[in-house]
């Protein structure tokens, strides 16, 4: 398999990736976590775990995915909040009522909801 580096804009450094996997989930899809009862449209991928060490050890061990895979960052809502989520593609799944996401932050980064999914507003596309 191949390897690559990448750059991290949000840890700030060049993280040395191993073996590449390809993501199943696109910019503009709106997924469901598998575990946890909340959804969300994916804003930016990483092809690797990104965050920080202190973040993933938080996770209990028994859920904890493996890092080497891809992380989306979601626009995500549940029933009773939005908030900005990062998870790993082994435990996200495509969200079966595929209807319009509910976050303030979604209008500024996609345009309308349209055939199941968001797109990029396209000064934020290039």
């Amino acid at each position: 398999m191949e390897r690559g580096n990448y750059f991290s804009a949000q840890s700030g450094r060049e993280i040395v990736a191993p073996p590449i996997c390809e993501a199943r989930f696109s910019i503009g899809e709106v997924v469901r976590h598998k575990l946890f009862d909340f959804r969300g449209v994916i804003f930016d991928i990483d092809p690797v775990f990104a965050n920080s060490e202190d973040w993933y050890q938080s996770i209990p061990e028994n859920v904890r995915p493996d890092k080497e895979q891809p992380f989306y960052h979601l626009l995500a809502e549940n029933g009773e909040n939005s908030y900005v989520a990062y998870v790993s593609q082994q435990n996200l799944i495509t969200d079966a009522e595929a209807g319009p996401v509910d976050h303030p932050s979604v209008t500024e980064m996609f345009e309308a909801f349209r055939d199941g999914r968001y797109r990029l507003r396209r000064k934020l596309s290039h």
